[in-house]
């Protein structure tokens, strides 16, 4: 009985935990999201040392470790030392923290303002200790609680109308914001697309089916794929229409990461793609022969490109779909005449 429940309950978080990775979670979400991303990133250095002077994970003093995790989980920029981050951002009540918010101390090792940690949620602060390293401490301990100088909120409040990590310019702009749009393929919490990650085979089937929206006649074919499975219901779906089939020892390897091979066959068989007749119609790649088991498919995709991504001399189908190729792929299909 202990041994099924625990199966039950591994089941049920790994479930959560693809809904978690998975790109269909909405973009819109609360500005104070940007800080809890931060303090999410900056919990990964917990213990590190304290080093005077450090603005790396091999030792942070504090403004140098506030400075860091600001500028690689959020892109924001913060000056150096700790009375210059006290001279920026807006003032903060103690009653209206969030996370984020930059927590100032006094009389440390010098007097005045001297010591920075930033707000972590719950009465604690993300906080580069001398003794402890990077720690989270009580806003009531017994050392930092008596020498609470402020706050100050240097995370924008207004939430971003686009994801930061894709131009408008970009000539993958439209097919983003398309997709992103229609729910599609939407962004994550922290206000990114994140065009360079890799599209799995589950997130393919379920991608291709919030389009198609098939209903399958059975649910779980694969023995990998069990009901719990947060894509159970598209891969089958995919499965039973023929636009992503399995492997011989029947499984579906879900979390694999697909090729832009795949990709192009598949693309062109959920959307029924016309191969063009000659070579004129399509770019020719010098790395894909008219014998690949992909050629249709890598053809066809090509000569639909609105957008130039699949242009060159090479198409590189070995390599792993991102997110950016496959919402473009799909966009082009979608458009196709």
């Amino acid at each position: 009985m202990v041994s099924s429940c625990k199966k039950v309950f591994i089941s049920f978080m790994a479930a959560i935990l693809l809904l978690t990775l998975s790109p269909i979670t909405s973009f819109k979400t609360e500005a104070s999201s940007i800080g809890e991303s931060i303090i999410t990133y900056g919990k990964k250095f917990m213990g590190v040392k304290y080093v005077f002077g450090g603005t790396t994970p091999s030792g942070f003093d504090c403004s140098g470790f506030v400075q860091y995790i600001f500028k690689n989980a959020a892109g924001i920029s913060l000056p150096r030392t700790t009375d210059e981050q006290y001279k920026v951002g807006t003032a903060v009540a103690k009653s209206d923290l969030q996370p984020g918010d930059l927590i100032f101390y006094a009389n440390t090792y010098k007097p005045g303002i001297s010591h920075v940690g930033v707000y972590a949620g719950g009465n604690m602060v993300l906080n580069a200790t001398s003794s402890q390293g990077i720690d989270l401490v009580s806003m009531n301990h017994s050392y930092w609680g008596p020498k609470y100088a402020g706050a100050k909120r240097v995370i924008q409040e207004k939430t971003p109308n686009w994801f930061t990590d894709v131009a408008k310019s970009a000539s993958t702009y439209t097919a983003i914001k398309t997709l992103s749009d229609q729910k599609v393929i939407t962004g994550f919490n922290d206000y990114t697309f994140r065009p360079d990650d890799k599209v799995t085979r589950g997130q393919a089937a379920a991608i291709i089916n919030r389009i198609l929206n098939l209903q399958p006649k059975v649910t779980s074919p694969f023995a990998d794929v069990p009901v719990s499975n947060a894509f159970a219901h598209d891969i089958a779906a995919m499965r039973e229409a023929g636009i992503i089939s399995g492997f011989d020892d029947n499984t579906f390897r879900p979390n694999d990461e697909m090729t832009r091979n795949e990709m192009a066959l598949i693309i062109q068989r959920a959307f029924n793609l016309s191969v063009p007749q000659t070579s004129a119609a399509g770019a020719i790649f010098t790395d894909v022969s008219s014998s690949h088991w992909a050629y249709d498919g890598i053809l066809s995709l090509s000569s639909i490109d609105k957008t130039g991504l699949f242009t060159g001399n090479m198409f590189n189908g070995s390599q792993n779909a991102t997110r950016e190729a496959f919402t473009v792929a799909i966009y082009n299909a979608m458009n196709a005449k």
